[in-house]
């Protein structure tokens, strides 16, 4: 019973970082020309990445968003059904930018990770 109650608190308090970063982010975008949650993902890498914030207190919020993915896209898809006209017309247009820029994504991820997984099987840092 205690063990679920500290769960339920890590992970409220887990979501209220990760909103708070989000907010953070957004009003900082009135500043600088970057969208808000880009902002808000780029300070949480820095956290991450200079431990002020440690993975396994956010984790049990993240998995929950991670398990649950596809339910934040409803809202996009009932978005979309009012663009009909435009994805008639120019659908070809916005599949081949879709294609292009999911191919270029995927090149550039793995250009990265093929460069570090060599120089760590050398033994040097990247």
């Amino acid at each position: 019973m205690r063990t679920r109650a500290i769960t339920a608190v890590t992970a409220v308090l887990a979501l209220g970082i990760l909103v708070g970063l989000n907010e953070v982010g957004q009003w900082m975008a009135h500043v600088i020309p970057v969208p808000g949650n880009v902002i808000g993902l780029l300070l949480l890498l820095g956290l991450l990445g200079t431990r002020a914030l440690r993975l396994e207190w956010l984790e049990p919020t993240a998995g929950l968003f991670n398990r649950h993915l596809a339910f934040f896209f409803i809202p996009v898809a009932v978005g979309l059904l009012g663009y009909g006209a435009l994805i008639r017309s120019d659908g070809w247009a916005l599949l081949a930018g879709l294609v292009v820029a999911i191919a270029t994504g995927i090149v550039v991820v793995g250009g990265l990770s093929q460069h570090l997984a060599r120089h760590l099987a050398r033994g040097r840092k990247p």
